[in-house]
């Protein structure tokens, strides 16, 4: 699991600055094999690589969290070969990188309604999750199977039978309570997250977790986003001002008290 070590020394990286949970939207595979003539399956491959280029720096940077939306609910209704495909590639590139990840301390985790997976695909997602459940390193965690809402339908669903059962009073029911009824509760929520493919839109993705994130939108096919354009994103994340809803003068003043006191008001 090597990274580009130029890139760790850029000048422009300030390592009290960097974001600690990096989530990512993986955008413009088919568009970027389409542009060159090749089926679509060639770029969902090429965007394996850009997986793990972008998962090695992420973990040379000491990012603590790394979350990839790797197939939404709504990808299951694609044509059935390339959800083949995209199984076939998960299941290899867990298999191939397992021994590098247990290598580098690195957790694996995994968000969604995994029940709907492939039987061969869940049992080797299933692999990872046990084999690297004690990893103290950094946290890569692949949204299969996801759908934000239907995260939130989950969590509402989990809470109205506790509520039936009288484990919870609904007048008592807060953010804090909601939100640990989440697929991954322990999660830190994304300071940053970017979308690849030149596209604008969150795509239903972690809508409840990014709700101050900074979103960076960038114009590269997710083959084409690599160490390079991660250090690319950070740089720009740290030139932002975060103010969680507070004034500039307050935001650089205050601790992280008053930054979660800001979230409760407006951004």
């Amino acid at each position: 699991m090597s990274s580009d070590p130029r890139l760790l020394s850029d000048s422009r990286l300030a390592p009290d600055r960097m974001p600690g949970h990096v989530a990512i939207i993986m955008d413009g595979n088919g568009r970027w094999a389409q542009e060159r003539g090749l089926d679509r399956t060639a770029g969902h491959r090429e965007g394996v690589e850009s997986v793990r280029a972008v998962v090695r720096q992420a973990h040379a940077l000491g990012l603590s969290t790394l979350t990839l939306y790797a197939f939404s609910l709504e990808n299951w209704n694609r044509p059935k070969t390339e959800v083949r495909s995209l199984m076939g590639l998960l299941e290899e590139y867990l298999d191939k990188e397992l021994p590098e990840i247990m290598e580098k301390d690195v957790r694996v985790r995994a968000l969604g309604r995994l029940d709907r997976l492939p039987r061969t695909a869940r049992l080797v997602v299933n692999h990872a999750l046990r084999k690297t459940a004690n990893n103290q390193g950094m946290t890569l965690a692949f949204a299969l199977s996801y759908g934000a809402r239907q995260e939130i339908v989950d969590a509402a669903r989990q809470l109205m039978r506790e509520a039936f059962a009288g484990k919870i009073d609904p007048e008592s029911l807060d953010e804090k309570t909601f939100a640990a009824h989440m697929y991954a509760p322990d999660l830190p929520d994304p300071d940053l997250m970017i979308r690849t493919g030149g596209e604008s839109r969150v795509s239903n993705f972690l809508l409840w977790q990014i709700a101050y994130a900074e979103i960076l939108n960038s114009p590269l096919m997710w083959p084409d986003f690599r160490e390079a354009e991660l250090v690319e994103a950070i740089v720009e994340y740290q030139s932002r001002e975060r103010r969680f809803g507070l004034t500039g003068e307050q935001a650089k003043g205050e601790t992280g008290e008053g930054k979660d006191a800001g979230k409760a008001g407006q951004s």
